[in-house]
């Protein structure tokens, strides 16, 4: 391998999270330290005309304009680059490259507008200027999809053309055929660079895998101070500095970047971690546009098993472009089909109308006046129904699940008592194995206005009263004390709210409560803020 360069998009990939405001303090000390560095390109961020210039935010809507911000600055050895989304700047905009402090320009585009963008890039090249074609998506080009692209690469010689896996879609089988096909099939002068993202925690390997590639082109890998960056992150900067100093000779000033990290970014992540989540490897593992997911997410109305199976149904090039009223038609056939809670109904009306009703909660009042519940029970013999938790004290007929996590602190009691009582569960709570008894379409007993819109207490009352029960008593339901006393029996169910947020809480259920009440009576058997 000839040459080997770095590029840091810090300023411009890491403003996705923060709407590229960094300050221009920060702008400024960024950019010096990563050419104290000797990294080879530093891209100072977004050329966009649509935004105003803003001393604070690299973004800038012409190319001029990025003179205000670096004009006076050393740049050392670096190259310094601006990037385009190709159809939000005019070519008017960018001027010739003797009256701008940008030695380079990397234009991004999808596969569909590829031929609009490879003669954009002609122009911005005719100006003076080396420029980047970045292919946004790689992974969605079919092998021929990318030959058409070389073959107009190699009329257009620009100076790179960058593999960009925008939704961290690469494994490295995947990026080494698109790196072979580029390599073998490009004109030996151009450069072949690669961009991670981090969606399967791959964005540093990848790095390596593509710096382990045999070829005598020039190469380049981009990365960014502490990995920051748009959803799952980047390769961080730091790391594979320090790999190419360990391995290919190379000799970038790594404390410089550390610097920059400590003093420059980590307030950034402080408040808006990037990085890689299960939200960004749900996308990437369904080879999907990350909005797909969010829209499910969003609903709050369905498992992650679910969202798996919704996301399945996308197809062909619609994974990676996001249709929401395709998403919406996905949920709402999913919802129609997969979660049909009609004969779980006619059960527990069969089995509850006509009989005595106690729920049990996991409020202190339950052991603090166990005397009270046990005259109850003795007195009534009712169907007794525990919410997200199994009593210790008092042995129930059905325990009523509606979170998920919940229910992974009470499976291992759930699983020994099987045989004790049924489970009544919501849809968004899903088994490893088998299927509870009764599975109740979750949406329809949510409240979207709250701000807790799953209040189990509110839920299973909405579901009773649905079924046809008139009157049940309730144990345990205490409300939320504003005083910071413990709320339930089992510390690990704790919930930390402020006084006001409690009183809110409890005037919210109150105000539900009376809602219920027509032909439907809540008796409470013990201390609760609910009472009136």
């Amino acid at each position: 391998m000839s040459r080997i360069s770095l590029l840091d998009c810090t300023l411009r990939d890491g403003g996705y999270v923060n709407d590229w405001e960094f300050g221009n303090n920060n702008i400024v000390s960024i950019f010096e330290r990563l050419v104290a560095s000797r990294v080879e390109y530093i891209e100072i961020g977004f050329i966009d005309q649509e935004r105003e210039y803003d001393p604070n935010r690299a973004i800038y809507p012409n190319v001029k304009s990025i003179n205000k911000t670096i004009a006076g600055l050393d740049h050392g050895d670096a190259q310094v680059v601006g990037m385009i989304d190709y159809g939000h700047v005019d070519i008017s905009l960018v001027c010739p490259k003797k009256e701008s402090c940008l030695d380079a320009i990397r234009v991004i585009f999808k596969k569909g507008i590829r031929k609009e963008a490879m003669a954009y890039i002609k122009q911005i090249k005719d100006l003076g200027y080396k420029v980047f074609a970045q292919l946004v998506s790689i992974t969605s080009y079919s092998d021929e999809e990318l030959m058409d692209l070389i073959s107009m690469a190699n009329e257009i010689k620009p100076f790179a053309v960058s593999m960009v896996d925008t939704y961290g879609l690469c494994h490295s089988d995947t990026l080494m055929h698109y790196c072979e096909i580029l390599d073998k099939n490009l004109d030996k002068d151009i450069e072949l660079g690669y961009h991670a993202h981090n969606n399967f925690q791959l964005g540093y390997a990848n790095c390596i895998e593509m710096l382990s590639y045999k070829t005598e082109r020039r190469v380049l890998v981009d990365g960014t101070v502490f990995g920051m960056g748009k959803s799952a992150g980047n390769c961080p900067l730091e790391l594979i500095a320090m790999y190419l100093n360990g391995r290919h000779g190379k000799n970038y000033d790594i404390a410089q970047i550390l610097e920059a990290a400590d003093a420059n970014v980590m307030g950034f992540h402080k408040d808006t971690p990037w990085g890689y989540s299960l939200f960004y490897f749900i996308a990437a593992s369904n080879d999907c546009h990350p909005n797909y997911v969010s829209y499910l997410m969003n609903k709050r109305t369905l498992s992650i098993k679910q969202v798996n199976s919704i996301l399945a149904k996308l197809q062909g090039e619609k994974k990676l472009l996001y249709d929401e009223k395709l998403i919406e038609q996905l949920y709402s056939d999913y919802q129609e089909r997969e979660v049909n809670d009609d004969k779980a109904i006619a059960e527990l009306t069969d089995n509850l109308v006509g009989k005595k009703i106690l729920i049990i909660g996991p409020g202190t009042s339950v052991s603090n006046e166990a005397d009270s519940v046990k005259d109850h029970i003795m007195s009534n013999n009712p169907v007794i129904i525990s919410i997200n938790h199994v009593p210790s004290l008092i042995k129930p007929d059905y325990c009523f699940v509606t979170n998920a996590k919940r229910f992974v602190q009470l499976s291992s009691n759930l699983t020994k008592n099987a045989d004790s009582f049924k489970v009544i569960a919501t849809s968004n709570v899903t088994k490893s194995v088998s299927e509870f008894d009764y599975t109740i379409r979750y949406s329809n007993l949510l409240d979207f206005n709250a701000q807790i819109i799953d209040n189990s207490f509110l839920m299973l009352l909405k579901l009773l009263k649905r079924i046809g029960v008139t009157e049940v008593s309730c144990a345990g339901f205490d409300g939320y004390a504003e005083d910071n006393r413990p709320n339930y029996y089992n510390p690990d169910m704790e919930y930390n709210f402020t006084s006001f947020e409690a009183k809110a809480l409890n005037d919210y259920v109150i105000g539900e409560l009376d809602k219920l009440s027509n032909g439907f009576n809540v008796e409470f058997i013990t201390s609760s803020f609910y009472k009136v």
